[in-house]
């Protein structure tokens, strides 16, 4: 009978291998749950790097908004001249408005009572009989008086903190004194005055009563000994110029007076009196329409014309067969007539009011209407914007109206962004990036056309230096390298990518690069003579009698390619100068940029493509050589035995097989060489130019990041379009990333029977 016992050693294994393999399902488990985790919290930190980039990009796209904050009452008992100019403080505490007789009110925005008030002190027995103001970023205004003398004034706001609360004091100052500057010497009255005042120079422009323009200037010298500023005169009058004239401006610079009649403006060189010549009349008129208003924008470059059918059209000199003249850059169409236009202190946005009280803001350069809203201000006499463009005053019915203004991103639209643009003194519309400048009105300049353009020349060069030498290598290594060699070869290889690449890009700036201009020739000769070399001794070794071949083992064939590499390698060096003395006068630089008409710059497209070739070779060998080598066997192996050669299986099976790896190693390398910073930031010029040759250099789109976003202010345009930079460079990297998924996943479709 057989015993029904088990044995104890049987019951123990059993629990034990139950036991087993409970923890190995909870470790699969946990495997799963962790790599999930892990995929997720991937995915969930892209969203979240998308997300935030929108989020700082988003409000360069805003439009501009404004809302009325403050109206103040102005005290007729003051003067009920006309006005000459308004404006206020930058923080918009502090309201004035200067009448056509230099009268001056102070009005406090919080309680909308009068501050303080200002009269000129006028030579006893003098009138003024013209008045004139300055550009808006300046805050001055001039009067012309009866006795032939003018006064300078401007409005100045003290800070001060007194018990530790700000306190804005207004004052009117005399930036040239405080006596009268006698202009006329025959004392007579100076009408339709204009002028400008600069740190060592004053220009009047004046009409004489017997309807003559003249022109008056004082360029001032401090005395030694008694720190005075000494004027010395000068003066000349401009021929032909016309009498009825609505409008006169003189340039800040000095260097141009401008007379606007009731369609033309007259535009003289006033920069050597001895030398005042005519140089545009600039016909404004268009179809049956009227000029509105003529006024000089930020940096006193371009002209804006308005016309009463509602059209605005900016004017700005370019080069010419007869030199710098204006001509029309741009228009707005369909604005409501203009009553009253202001321009913005520094930057190239202008506001323009209708009698009925639309208001509208407008930026030349993006050719933007950023806002354009209707209030309860009709028949608007003046407005004008603060120093910081956040607050625009309106006089309007004997009451001074303050808005606040939040415009932060005028600059910025698709436009400027992607398209050629027509700045102030370029000679046609142009791809430029320029962020910052050492002037105050200076416009910025963010097309982010040259830094993609750079980046994807930078790419480029590198691939097509990398690419052959990356796939050549890595087929031969997984295919015909003897398994010694490989396994020495291989992980050398993969080790140059743990190279730093700002070692890479300082070996470039300043040993590569000058080693290549002092040699170019050679390098040339190089590029050309050493795979011609490579497959001459290939093509020699298969000639060989196969005794001699039996001499040197199979091991180590491949290394009989070292010294005919370094031979070649110093034979174009060797030959680079004679080279160069023979075909290129001595000087290769000279050459091309003096005969072949192509500008060289040191660090060029030729240094970047080898030095980031260098760092993207190890990625893209890798890869490709593993995918090569793992073809399986069979597959190889059955071609062989159906009678084809190696070369045949190598091209018809083992690298269609390999496909989809070897595509995945280039894209992968693709998206290395777009991304790559510190290479491209040290080893070229960072000039942001659209030329394809290799002899220029290039700004990327992270280099370009890298250099200027520790300089940007938090919050500006410039901060937040070095934001869209790289939410650009972030979808290039998305886009190839997902077009090599797409073809790797084809490719394994179509080649998976094989």
């Amino acid at each position: 009978m057989e015993s029904q016992v088990q044995q104890p050693g049987n019951n123990s294994q059993s629990l034990l291998t139950n036991s087993g393999t409970t923890r190995r399902a909870i470790k699969d488990k946990a495997t799963r749950v962790g790599v999930s985790i892990g995929g997720t919290m991937v995915f969930v930190a892209l969203l979240l790097i998308f997300f935030y980039l929108l989020y700082v990009i988003k409000p360069v796209f805003d439009g501009a908004s404004i809302k009325e904050s403050t109206v103040v009452t102005e005290h007729s008992d003051i003067s009920t001249a006309k006005t000459l100019m308004i404006g206020s403080d930058e923080q918009n505490q502090v309201l004035y408005k200067v009448s056509s007789t230099g009268h001056v009110q102070f009005y406090d925005v919080n309680s909308g009572s009068l501050i303080s008030s200002f009269a000129p002190s006028l030579p006893q027995g003098t009138s003024v009989v013209s008045s004139s103001k300055s550009m808006p970023s300046q805050q001055m205004f001039a009067l012309g008086l009866s006795n032939g003398q003018a006064m300078v004034f401007g409005i100045k706001f003290g800070v001060s903190y007194p018990n530790n609360v700000r306190t804005i004091t207004p004052e009117v100052s005399y930036p040239a004194g405080e006596e009268p500057i006698t202009i006329d010497s025959n004392g007579e009255p100076l009408t339709n005055l204009a002028f400008s005042l600069g740190e060592d120079k004053i220009s009047f422009a004046y009409l004489t009563p017997t309807n003559q323009w003249r022109i008056e200037r004082l360029e001032g010298e401090e005395n030694m000994m008694t720190e005075e500023i000494e004027w010395t005169p000068e003066s000349a009058l401009v021929e032909d110029a016309p009498i009825h004239v609505s409008k006169v401006m003189i340039t800040p610079d000095q260097r141009q007076l401008l007379l606007k009649t009731t369609d033309k403006v007259f535009i003289y060189n006033i920069n050597y009196l001895d030398e005042l010549s005519l140089l545009q009349v600039l016909n404004l008129e268009i179809n049956d329409t009227k000029v509105s208003d003529v006024e000089l924008l930020a940096g006193a470059s371009s002209l804006i014309v308005s016309y009463d059918s509602g059209l605005i059209s900016q004017y700005f000199q370019v080069n010419s067969d007869k030199g710098r003249l204006y001509q029309p850059i741009r228009s707005f169409d369909d604005i409501a007539p203009v009553g009253a236009m202001a321009t913005e202190f520094y930057r190239k946005s202008f506001a323009v009011i209708s009698p009925e009280g639309q208001l509208t803001l407008l930026y030349t350069t993006s050719q933007r209407e950023l806002l354009s809203e209707k209030f309860d201000i009709p028949q608007a006499k003046a407005l004008s914007f603060n120093p910081r463009s956040n607050g625009l005053v309106v006089e309007s019915q004997g009451k001074l109206h303050l808005f606040a203004v939040n415009n932060p991103h005028p600059e910025v639209s698709w436009s400027a962004l992607w398209e050629k643009v027509w700045y102030e003194g370029y000679p046609e519309p142009k791809y430029v990036w320029q962020s910052t400048s050492g002037s105050d009105d200076f416009e910025a300049k963010l097309s982010l056309m040259p830094l993609a353009f750079g980046t994807m020349k930078a790419a480029f060069y590198a691939m097509l230096f990398a690419v052959p030498i990356a796939i050549a290598g890595a087929i031969y290594t997984a295919y015909f390298m003897s398994s010694t060699v490989r396994g020495f070869i291989k992980p050398t290889i993969e080790i140059m990518e743990a190279l730093p690449t700002v070692i890479l890009g300082f070996l470039a700036g300043l040993w590569l690069a000058p080693l290549i201009e002092e040699n170019l020739p050679g390098i040339v000769m190089l590029l050309i003579a050493l795979p011609v070399s490579i497959l001459v001794s290939a093509f020699s070794w298969s000639k060989l009698p196969i005794r001699w071949k039996q001499r040197l083992p199979d091991v180590y064939q491949e290394l009989m390619l070292i010294p005919v590499i370094c031979f070649v390698g110093w034979l174009s060096f060797a030959l680079s100068p004679t080279i160069e003395l023979a075909f290129f006068g001595g000087d290769t630089r000279a050459f091309i940029t003096n005969e072949l008409g192509i500008t060289f710059d040191q660090r060029n497209a030729l240094v970047v493509g080898i030095a980031m070739g260098f760092a993207v070779i190890p990625t893209i060998f890798s890869i490709a050589e593993d995918a090569i080598f793992s073809v399986p066997r069979h597959l190889s192996n059955g071609s062989l035995a159906l009678g084809a050669t190696q070369w045949q299986t190598l091209t018809r099976v083992v690298l269609l097989t390999a496909s989809p790896g070897i595509f995945s190693a280039v894209m992968m390398g693709l998206g290395r060489a777009v991304g790559e910073t510190m290479i491209v930031l040290m080893a070229t010029g960072n000039t942001a130019i659209l030329e394809w040759s290799v002899f220029e250099g290039m700004r990327t789109l992270a280099a370009n990041i890298a250099v200027e976003m520790p300089e940007s202010a938090i919050g500006s345009s410039h901060y937040r379009v070095l934001f869209l930079a790289a939410f650009v460079l972030f979808i290039f990297t998305f886009f190839f990333n997902t077009i090599a998924e797409v073809v790797r996943q084809r490719l394994r479709e179509k080649y998976s029977s094989l």
